[in-house]
């Protein structure tokens, strides 16, 4: 079952929003995403619900 998360920006609070599979997944997810902000690809962690 798939679930929505929401990843969170840590250097400019960009927010975007995903989905993951908490049997393949069931730590936080940390993912590389481009950020218009800083124009370069940053980490997204997971944003604790």
């Amino acid at each position: 079952m798939r679930i929505h998360v929401v990843m969170r920006n840590k250097e400019t609070g960009e927010e975007y929003l995903t989905s993951k599979n908490r049997r393949n997944n069931p730590d936080r997810l940390k993912l590389t995403k481009y950020s218009p902000k800083l124009r370069k690809r940053v980490l997204f962690e997971e944003k604790k619900n």
